[in-house]
């Protein structure tokens, strides 16, 4: 014989525990972001940093969204060494004549502040101090575009040589046609959507 209250009670039970847990983590189940959507509180930081550089405001979105789904990831960091918002290797941040491991990694006893911006000038880094505190820091998101804006730049993507900018950013022809992708999405149907945090 089947009680129904029992089959009421676990249902409100469940519909409890889900409710406390989205209170507590509202991450724990993100919306979807649509493949044109553009989160609005970032438009004006890709438009400067594009500016500065002479580049596409989609560009940077473009990178930012397939690096680190717009900086919703967990943690800022991957498992093969790249951190911050852009996904920098410390050593393309502070410079290659630091030395490192030869794919960009600081060796693991280092303590050396990759945000120093006179280390950054004096290795050759491409980290840039997008909001002028005196530092740059990958995991800053002004210090992060702007410095993506530069490699991109520096790259051929400011001469319209996106693949190639792109392929220098991650040696991946995989990765260069995912950013593409979104690239030329956002410049025929940009969305922009609130981030839900």
């Amino acid at each position: 014989m089947k009680r129904p209250g029992v089959a009421i009670l676990i249902t409100v039970i469940i519909s409890v525990v889900f409710a406390v847990l989205l209170q507590k983590n509202p991450e724990a189940f993100p919306t979807p972001l649509k493949k044109a959507h553009v989160p609005e509180e970032y438009i004006d930081l890709y438009r400067e940093a594009a500016e500065e550089y002479e580049l596409q405001w989609e560009l940077l979105a473009a990178v930012h969204r397939v690096e680190t789904k717009f900086s919703t990831m967990e943690t800022l960091e991957s498992p093969k060494g790249a951190i911050g918002h852009y996904q920098f290797m410390p050593l393309t941040w502070i410079g290659w004549s630091y030395g490192g491991s030869r794919l960009g990694e600081l060796d693991k006893d280092d303590l050396v502040d990759i945000t120093d911006l006179k280390l950054i000038d004096k290795y050759g880094g491409y980290g840039k101090d997008g909001n002028g505190d005196g530092k740059a820091d990958p995991y800053n998101l002004t210090d992060a575009a702007y410095t993506a804006a530069s490699y991109l730049s520096a790259n051929g993507a400011s001469e319209g040589r996106l693949k190639s900018a792109l392929f220098a950013y991650n040696q991946s022809d995989e990765y260069v046609d995912e950013v593409l992708s979104f690239y030329n999405e956002y410049r025929e149907n940009a969305t922009v959507v609130k981030l839900e945090q």
